[in-house]
C-alpha cells in the first residue's frame, strides 16, 4: 500500500490509500478518488514523505504525541463521512464490487460485508477493497 496527502478544491486535507502509483492514477482518472469530508472529486496529490513505523521504539505507557489525538479524530471524522456516503449493498458487496470493477453498473461508493475468502478473490482480480476492522462506526453511530 501506497499513501498519499491529498488536498480537495475546498482545501480539505486528507490521505489516500493505494496499492500503487498506477492504482491511484485509474481511480483519479474514473473520478472515485474524493474529499472524504465534502465529496469534491476535483483533488490534488500533495507532496509526501515516507512513513517510518516508529511506535516500537516509544514506550508503551508514554503519552502520544502533540497532536495525535487531534489527527485521530480527523480520521474518525473523515472515515465517519465515508461511510455515510457510501451506499450499503449488505452481502452483495463482493458481486457490486466486481460489476463496478467490469463496468457493468456505474462506479460509486459501496460498503457492506464480505467473507474473508471474498476479500482476497476481490484482491486476486486486482479489485480494490478495503476491509474494515471490528467496531468501526456503523450507519446508525454517524455524527
Amino acid at each position: 500500500m501506497i499513501v498519499f496527502n491529498m488536498r480537495c478544491s475546498a482545501q480539505h486535507l486528507f490521505e489516500g490509500w493505494f496499492r500503487s502509483q498506477e492504482d491511484y492514477l485509474s481511480q483519479r482518472e474514473r473520478e472515485l478518488v474524493a474529499c472524504p469530508a465534502c465529496g469534491s472529486s476535483s483533488v490534488e496529490r500533495l507532496l509526501s514523505a515516507p512513513r517510518l513505523n516508529l511506535a516500537a521504539a516509544a514506550p508503551a505507557d508514554a503519552p502520544p504525541p502533540a497532536g495525535a489525538e487531534v489527527a485521530a479524530a480527523e480520521r474518525l471524522r473523515g472515515l465517519r463521512a465515508l461511510l455515510a456516503r457510501a451506499e450499503d449493498v449488505g452481502e452483495n458487496f463482493a458481486e457490486e464490487a466486481r460489476r463496478m470493477h467490469y463496468e457493468e453498473i456505474p462506479a460509486r461508493s459501496i460498503r457492506g460485508q464480505a467473507s474473508a475468502r471474498e476479500f482476497v478473490e476481490l484482491v486476486e482480480e486486482g479489485i480494490t477493497a478495503l476491509p474494515l476492522p471490528p467496531g468501526v462506526p456503523g450507519e446508525g453511530e454517524l455524527n
